[in-house]
């Protein structure tokens, strides 16, 4: 990791989108654990292609900030983004009521489509000042904060996992799953 240098702000900034898609995985899980409301296979998708992104910012903090890491950033957001966008055109009929709870006022998937768009922005913007190697005297990161980070990424991934198999029962998942087909058996 850092050995107790200061950290640069493209490091504090790729914490910060680990942590971004922690809180939107951690949204969408507790929604399906507490109200109950299970994702359906584009749901799941989507939720593949935020991990994808959270593994590039994860390998830019545990080994250096590469630009395979930048575009393993990019391929999950487009892979979100166009399981997103698939949903979003699946309920934009008038009168569909949509696939599951809104937050804001909207649904899941579009935040997942806004989610993806931003993050590419931002994954632009952080290719193009890691080169130049800022850094900031004042900005220190902790260690600890980084690996807290780091294994709240890692136990998301395995809550994920192991909510996927109940789900779907190791088959194919439900279009419109109401109970965990692990579970009902």
């Amino acid at each position: 990791m850092y050995k107790n240098n200061p950290a640069t702000i493209v490091q504090f900034l790729n914490m910060v989108g680990l942590i971004g898609i922690c809180i939107s995985l951690s949204i969408a899980f507790y929604y399906q654990i507490f109200k109950y409301e299970l994702p359906c296979p584009l749901c799941l998708l989507q939720r593949v292609g935020l991990i994808i992104s959270g593994f590039g910012f994860l390998f830019n903090l545990c080994f250096s900030i590469k630009n395979t890491h930048y575009g393993m950033m990019i391929l999950g957001c487009i892979l979100t983004g166009v399981m997103a966008s698939r949903q979003v055109f699946l309920h934009i009929a008038p009168g569909d009521v949509g696939y599951g709870s809104a937050l804001l006022g909207l649904h899941f998937y579009t935040w997942a489509l806004i989610t993806s768009v931003i993050t590419i922005a931002a994954v632009a913007v952080l290719m193009a000042i890691s080169d130049l190697h800022i850094s900031s005297r004042s900005l220190s990161i902790s260690p600890v904060l980084i690996r807290v980070a780091i294994w709240l990424f890692v136990l998301i991934i395995v809550a994920n996992l192991m909510s996927t198999i109940l789900e779907c029962g190791g088959g194919q998942c439900a279009d419109n799953p109401i109970l965990y087909e692990l579970l009902s058996r």
